[in-house]
């Protein structure tokens, strides 16, 4: 049987690195079966298409995994498949606490043939057998035999064959960019983000988060020798076909067990594992400086942070009171000493904040190392503590308001202002984080230290501006090169004077990074250059 994994995308913007879930359940599928991918995001397609591809390819079961926000997108594509006789395993968050919503038990439309509910590592073999007996069941639940939800251990991880897998579609580097970028520096003509998970589950339970809803609050590992020989296998690939390669780090809270990541981030240096590599890591966990010391040396580059609020109260109410916001500074300043720099995630719309808040978020943001700040808006997911909270209070302005996806918009009225008014903070804060001022500013203010770190800033920004202000056409990205066109001719004068790509790679002394061989590995680490299981969680 021929079977297609498909990750819808939300119809706005696109995310160009792969999801883990549909390479993760390619390696679960029992032997004499085809599987084939398709990443909305990378690999444009609608209702037709996929109706098309199905048909062309002989597809005889579809598998759709889908995030809250792209689950409109998910159900119509999903409604395409079934129309040409082909069935629909659906799976996610989303659909394990909707799953009457999937099958069409709430009295609307039915878009999948069955659910999978919560981690389908065990569950998916099973979905594949029954489908290619033609005897699906509605439900799939991972149960143990006292009818127990069951949680997979990770012990003994799949392997998912990196080097051969086609991931021509993921190559973040523009056909018309390549020749130039091959010129400029050898190793340039792709470049790949590729999703890796060491770990699931988190203990913290957030208010807005599915995470613990989804993976649970008991934290399950990957042994290390697995993460190791994963990189390793992904580096080699990148060496083999001279390329550029980073890792994603996919893990809710990559470093929740501070003893067991630093023993992982010392296997990784000891294997000479090291690969550029981005994670989320919660602000309190990185006051440990020896971590922080362990990041920069295995390879990291770049820690998502969900600060989510300068305001203490907010995080209170949101169950996020680890978070304090008079630490932020210090943690960041502790990172940008070794290079390594945050995305640090903002919410607004929270009960606590009221006009002004962009602002007022943005003075703290100025005086701390450049980094990539994104905004959003507080968003009730289904069955999370926030969604039962709102509902009760009758805040919730549209209860279902994932079957029409507005991109930053409320669903629910805040305390202390409008939901215009909210929607005003979001775009101020977008506006002002990545004018070409603010971008500009980002880069001068590495002027200590070598022009790869002003330039690896100035296209992180680049990029992540495209979160808000989608640059999907060649006259987008040329409007933004001409805003920018200052910033550009400065690095690009520089990059001509002799030694400007060379210099110090950290602005502390490499003797402060413990039991490694340090400076070879801080060296090392800084001289080159969804989510995961089936289905994804939010």
């Amino acid at each position: 049987m021929k079977i297609l994994l498909y990750n819808p995308d939300n119809g706005v913007t696109r995310n160009f690195m792969p999801h883990l879930w549909m390479f993760l359940l390619q390696a679960l599928t029992p032997p004499g079966h085809e599987v084939l991918l398709v990443d909305g995001n990378a690999q444009s397609m609608d209702e037709a298409g996929i109706a098309q591809f199905v048909r062309d390819n002989n597809i005889g079961l579809v598998g759709i995994g889908a995030m809250t926000r792209m689950i409109a997108k998910a159900y119509r594509m999903a409604d395409a498949v079934r129309a040409t006789g082909v069935p629909v395993v659906m799976g996610g968050p989303h659909v394990t606490e909707m799953a009457d919503e999937a099958l069409g038990r709430d009295g609307g439309p039915r878009h999948a043939d069955a659910v999978a509910l919560g981690e389908a590592d065990a569950t998916w073999p099973r979905i594949v057998e029954d489908a290619a007996r033609g005897e699906l069941k509605d439900v799939y639940a991972p149960v143990d035999a006292f009818g127990q939800e069951s949680k997979p251990t990770l012990k003994e991880y799949p392997v998912i064959p990196w080097q051969s897998i086609d991931l021509k579609q993921f190559n973040l580097v523009p056909k018309a960019a390549k020749a130039t970028l091959q010129k400029i520096g050898e190793g340039w003509g792709t470049f790949r983000l590729i999703p890796v998970e060491s770990g699931r589950g988190c203990p913290y339970g957030c208010e807005f988060c599915t995470v613990t809803g989804f993976f649970g609050d008991s934290i399950r590992f990957r042994t290390n020798e697995s993460v190791v020989n994963e990189l390793l296998l992904l580096k080699a690939r990148a060496r083999s076909e001279k390329g550029q390669m980073a890792v994603f780090f996919i893990d809710d809270n990559f470093a929740i067990n501070i003893k067991r990541t630093k023993s992982l981030l010392r296997d990784i240096i000891a294997a000479g594992a090291q690969v550029h590599w981005v994670a989320q890591i919660s602000a309190n966990l990185l006051r440990d400086e020896e971590l922080v010391d362990l990041i920069a040396a295995s390879g990291g580059k770049w820690i998502f942070i969900g600060m989510e609020s300068i305001d203490p109260a907010n995080l209170k109410d949101v169950n996020k009171g680890f978070n304090k916001p008079g630490e932020y500074a210090a943690v960041l300043e502790r990172l940008a000493q070794r290079n390594v720099y945050a995305i640090t995630s903002f919410i607004f719309g929270m009960d606590n904040d009221t006009t002004g808040v962009a602002e007022r978020t943005l003075e703290q943001v100025r005086t701390w190392p450049p980094g990539l700040p994104i905004f959003g808006l507080l968003t009730p997911l289904p069955a999370t503590p926030l969604y039962k909270r709102l509902e009760k209070a009758g805040r919730l302005t549209r209860p279902k308001h994932w079957q029409e996806f507005i991109p930053f918009a409320m669903a629910h009225t805040p305390l202390k202002m409008s939901i215009e008014e909210a929607h005003a903070e979001v775009n101020y804060g977008w506006d002002q984080a990545y004018s070409a001022e603010a971008l500009a500013h980002a880069v001068e203010s590495l002027n200590d230290q070598p022009l790869g770190y002003r330039v690896n800033i100035f296209l992180a920004r680049l990029c992540f501006r495209g979160i808000y202000f989608p640059m999907m056409g060649k006259m987008a990205w040329l409007k933004v090169i001409a805003q920018n066109r200052r910033t550009i001719f400065k690095l690009v004068r520089e990059g001509f004077k002799a030694g400007a790509w060379r210099g110090a790679p950290a602005r502390i002394s490499a003797s402060a990074v413990p039991q490694v061989e340090a400076a070879d590995a801080i060296a090392q680490a800084a001289g080159g250059d969804g989510r995961a299981i089936a289905f994804p969680a939010d």
